[in-house]
């Protein structure tokens, strides 16, 4: 059954859809500016999810210090936006990168992560554009085995690499603890804060994330702020990690049921190229509000495969569904735009300006 507002949707946008309800947009930002507070830990939301300037500005009114920034296009798109504190949480290398780096620096303040020798070795590049010291945060793996210098001795050598660098200044340590390790990172943590205090130095910047980590916000003696993106918008592999409810999905894929060849499959107008692959660990891809026990079993690029041997409830051919995606911030990336809503109300739309910004 089609709703009077995926009704209005399908007629004035076509489907498929990516729908953002601003009311839970708004009350998400205050709920995590809340926790923040109540932890006292500053709040740096991650923009990787919404990609918007408009969004980034509303977490920022509501409390939070500056953003987070992957890369550093996303960066220069927040800039632009009048955004003037900027943590890029990845390591950038390059005479290219360099160049924007500096001209970016020059504009607003800006912190970036560096996890080796060679990446330091290329930032001083940047300042010296920029005519200003760069900030610079050593990333450390504390369990996820992702980016990260993988123990205290390599993350004091790089502080004092990073310290000795021209026109570079030591800032701190970026984290990101596995949910449940953050009694590991608590001990990299310290040993590496009295190795860097031995030799003169100090993090003024200690930096957690994850939206995942909610329930260890302010868990890190000494973190001085954390890094959430996800809960923006949430999705389903945010309700399965238990840090937000099916009421906290603030973005929703409108999509029609185009063909029901069988009375146990369907195909969805939403494929590979808008709800993506990346199934996050979960079964299917994506919860079909109207019908939760119906599964999107697989993808083709523009077909979503049904599944409903298990549906009590089956769509109709012109039906259109709302989906919680899986995993949100990839989804987000392959749209131009959002459509905005208020209740049953279409109040505009956003662009997601830094969509498609991977350098």
């Amino acid at each position: 059954m089609t709703t009077p507002l995926a009704a209005k949707i399908a007629r004035d946008y076509g489907t498929p859809c990516a729908v953002i309800d601003m009311d839970r947009v708004e009350r998400n930002i205050a709920r995590i500016q809340a926790a923040c507070d109540a932890a006292g830990v500053a709040n740096r939301p991650h923009i990787k999810t919404h990609k918007n300037p408009t969004l980034a500005q509303l977490q920022v009114k509501a409390g939070a210090k500056g953003i987070t920034c992957q890369k550093l296009g996303e960066a220069e798109i927040m800039a632009d936006a009048g955004i003037d504190d900027i943590l890029i949480s990845y390591n950038l290398l390059g005479d290219e990168k360099m160049a924007r780096l500096g001209a970016l620096q020059g504009k607003t303040n800006v912190t970036v992560a560096a996890d080796n020798s060679v990446v330091v070795g290329d930032l001083p590049k940047a300042a010296a554009a920029s005519g200003r010291p760069l900030s610079v945060v050593v990333e450390c793996d504390t369990g996820r085995k992702r980016a990260g210098v993988e123990t205290p001795a390599e993350a004091i050598a790089l502080a004092r690499e990073i310290a000795g660098s021209k026109g570079l200044t030591f800032a701190g340590f970026m984290l990101y603890p596995t949910e449940t390790g953050w009694g590991d990172a608590q001990k990299f943590y310290d040993e590496a804060l009295a190795g860097v205090r031995a030799h003169g130095l100090d993090a003024a910047i200690v930096s957690t994330g994850g939206t995942p980590n909610l329930v260890n916000i302010g868990k890190l003696k000494g973190g001085t702020e954390h890094r959430f993106g996800t809960y923006i918008y949430n999705d389903r592999m945010q309700v399965a990690a238990g840090v937000a409810t099916w009421d906290d999905c603030a973005l929703h894929i409108y999509s029609t049921v185009v063909s029901r060849a069988g009375p146990e499959r369907g195909i969805l107008d939403a494929g590979s190229k808008t709800l993506t692959s990346d199934t996050g660990g979960l079964e299917g891809h994506g919860l079909i509000l109207e019908h939760p026990e119906a599964k999107i079993a697989r993808f083709a690029e523009e077909h979503g495969f049904l599944d409903l041997a298990r549906s009590n409830t089956r769509p109709g051919v012109g039906d259109v569904v709302r989906i919680v995606p899986n995993h949100v911030c990839v989804v987000v990336n392959m749209m131009d735009e959002v459509v905005m809503v208020r209740g049953d109300e279409i109040i505009g739309t956003l662009p997601v300006a830094a969509r498609g910004k991977l350098r």
